[in-house]
């Protein structure tokens, strides 16, 4: 164990100053090495999400691009089991359109489950009610704030205020 304020050794005695002074800047470089690994995981994080979006990303256009050549290869397939080529588009082209509808129905009975932010607006209301009954600080007439426990009478005496 080394004492680094004295370096006496094990026998030195150090001050109640000296130790409050070391615990002090001890526990400012755990502080400080603490926010430093916070960063450096949150650095990786961000890295690891944003290669994770990009990767999404690029699997999402790839499905976007495939979208169309499945289709054909759809048409063509109900073509080859016997159905005209304008049948066999007609029909994959109403598959996309009941999809599509069946999203939107999903869609809307989603949005109808959204509601308002109850919790939020009344503790706004509540503030907002509370700072509507609160009263402004007393200024000069420069516009500085007068002490509360003190008042200026127009003659320049001071006396005490309420806080009522």
């Amino acid at each position: 164990m080394s004492y680094p304020a004295d370096n006496g050794g094990p026998g030195a005695e150090r001050s109640l100053g000296q130790l409050v002074a070391s615990a002090t800047a001890e526990m400012s470089a755990l502080v400080h090495d603490e926010i430093a690994l916070a960063k450096a995981e949150l650095r990786q994080d961000v890295k690891r999400g944003a290669m994770g979006g990009a990767a999404i990303s690029v699997a999402g256009v790839f499905a976007l691009f495939s979208l169309p050549v499945l289709s054909f290869a759809a048409a063509y397939g109900i073509h080859n089991l016997g159905l005209g080529l304008a049948w066999s588009f007609l029909i994959v082209g109403g598959a996309y359109l009941v999809l599509a509808g069946l999203m939107a129905l999903l869609a809307v009975t989603k949005f109808k489950k959204v509601k308002p932010p109850e919790r939020s607006i009344a503790s706004a209301k509540r503030t907002a009610a509370v700072l509507g009954n609160a009263k402004p600080h007393p200024r000069d007439a420069v516009g500085r704030p007068i002490r509360p426990a003190l008042a200026v009478k127009d003659d320049g005496e001071v006396v005490a205020r309420s806080s009522a």
